[in-house]
């Protein structure tokens, strides 16, 4: 069996452009075990983190764990707490660029693939009640910055690098290093 370990939407939709031969078991490990590590390789350590943990429950089956972080500057963004820290986090991006990192680890058939991808993602700008408009409608409280590429009226200006990254799970290098596409 072929486990992603992610509760995320996103990832699972992303998934099935290359398997849809999968079952979704999100983990539930406690990300604060890794807290003060590098930001240049957080995401990827807490993908493996999670990966073990489902692989210790399902040993004989695959795992693919992801996890994606925004850096604005030396700041790291993760998900907002509610609605008016979303506010103050797309504020904060406004016009500005930034990284999105997603880590993915995939443990299975005797081997292990961890890595990362990075994305460059260039805010436009809006005013604070677009902001706010934008915050209710998408209700992007379980998005890594506040703010989710593909829905209506994303802030994003421009990115380079890859699109279903900043998604969540970058399925062209997935494609290459796990799938052997």
């Amino acid at each position: 069996m072929f486990i992603l370990a992610s509760a995320s939407p996103r990832r699972k939709e992303l998934l099935h452009k290359l398997t849809d031969d999968f079952v979704v078991i999100p983990s539930h490990c406690d990300e604060r075990l890794l807290d003060g590590l590098p930001k240049e390789i957080l995401a990827a350590e807490l993908s493996r983190l999670k990966a073990y943990e489902l692989k210790a429950l399902h040993p004989d089956d695959e795992v693919l764990a992801a996890d994606t972080i925004v850096l604005l500057g030396d700041e790291v963004l993760g998900k907002p707490k509610d609605e008016e820290d979303a506010v103050r986090m797309l504020l904060k991006e406004q016009g500005k660029r930034q990284i999105v990192i997603t880590g993915y680890c995939y443990l299975g058939k005797g081997r292990e693939v961890n890595r990362s991808v990075a994305t460059e993602v260039f805010f436009r700008n809006m005013s604070e009640e677009e902001i706010r408009a934008y915050v209710q409608k998408e209700k992007p409280l379980d998005k890594a910055g506040a703010y989710g590429i593909q829905d209506e009226g994303t802030p994003v200006r421009e990115i380079r690098g890859s699109y279903d990254n900043v998604m969540g799970l970058p399925t062209e290098d997935l494609a290459r290093h796990v799938f052997g596409k």
